[in-house]
């Protein structure tokens, strides 16, 4: 037995470190990612990158921080791989730069920086663009896209028109669409049988990326980078309402696979509601938080006017964050639970 580290000694755990823990369990579904859709991914993770570091150096500056300690946390690169994740990878290069320099600069810095932003930036970069260009914000990519690497670099950086041709709607807004123009008529079985749009069962090539997100979120509960408490309650949130209203009436609810492996139900359970700024802090606080963030989220997908709530639920739920922690308070030991 080895007694020179003591067993209540803890490993040295630094923001750097953990950011960096971050950004490796988004690898898997980066991959899946770039093998479906193609490279683009990676040139808008580029860019939101660049965007994020030149927004945090410019108010770091603005406000007499060092830029080194800072820039080097790997906190503002997180934030921009999540905004470029939740955007389409053929939106113009301008908007994930957009977005990700208002997350940076108002959601975080004007909030003091790293650990006093109440509410989650990336979220609030996607909430911001897709209620300022839903046109722009909905257009993403089927898997046969025929377009090759170099015409989607002219289409995001303006140098050829963007054309409905290439792009269309997520599996859940396509699903939401065909439901509503069918009315009367239309069943989620009769939709879902498109195998070409909808794939094995929550949209085809989406399932895999969904996978990979979850893989990486495992991962990171394995390494007690987050605990099981958010993920599980988001996840239980999205499926049990998802369950009921699908075991009610299946011709027109989809099941509990399709809606947690389609939109950014796995992004949102291990990357989004873990942040553990914007969100709680106490156990029974995540568990809340990440239900009520799941629930909500399915009632907008459903019956909402956006495709998928996800960025909406958790900025809602931000705002409850101080009040769930004060009642979710562990008793301390040797007081009475009634204290």
């Amino acid at each position: 037995m080895d007694f020179t580290t003591p067993p209540y000694v803890l490993k040295e755990v630094s923001v750097q470190r953990v950011m960096l823990q971050v950004l490796a369990a988004l690898l898997p579904g980066i991959a899946a990612y770039v093998w479906i859709f193609g490279p683009m991914i990676l040139v808008q993770l580029a860019i939101a990158t660049l965007a994020a570091l030149a927004g945090e150096a410019f108010m770091l500056k603005l406000r007499d921080k060092p830029l080194g300690l800072f820039l080097g946390d790997g906190s503002a690169i997180v934030t921009g791989w999540l905004i470029a994740l939740a955007f389409p990878p053929l939106a113009p290069w301008w908007l994930v730069v957009v977005g990700t320099l208002f997350a940076i600069v108002i959601a975080k810095q004007l909030y003091g920086g790293l650990g006093q932003n109440p509410f989650n930036p990336a979220m609030i970069a996607f909430a911001i663009c897709i209620v300022s260009f839903p046109a722009l914000m909905s257009q993403w990519p089927p898997v046969d896209l025929k377009a090759g690497f170099a015409d989607q670099l002219a289409l995001v950086f303006g140098f050829a028109p963007r054309l409905d041709a290439i792009s269309g709607a997520t599996p859940l807004d396509a699903l939401k669409t065909a439901l509503k123009l069918g009315e009367g008529t239309a069943t989620v079985a009769s939709v879902l049988g498109d195998a070409q749009t909808f794939g094995h069962f929550a949209g085809k090539g989406w399932e895999w990326v969904m996978a990979g997100y979850l893989l990486g979120g495992l991962w990171m509960w394995q390494r007690k980078i987050i605990s099981w408490h958010a993920p599980a309650g988001f996840i239980a949130g999205i499926a049990l309402l998802a369950a009921g209203l699908w075991l009610w009436q299946p011709a027109a609810f989809a099941s509990p696979l399709f809606h947690l492996f389609s939109g950014g139900a796995m992004l949102g359970a291990f990357f989004i509601v873990t942040d553990p700024v914007s969100g709680c802090t106490t156990p029974k606080g995540k568990l809340i938080f990440g239900f009520s963030a799941g629930a909500l989220a399915y009632l907008i997908r459903v019956f909402g006017g956006y495709p998928d709530g996800v960025a909406f639920a958790v900025l809602l739920l931000n705002i409850c964050v101080p009040l769930i922690d004060m009642y979710t308070q562990p008793v301390i030991f040797g007081m009475r639970g009634d204290k």
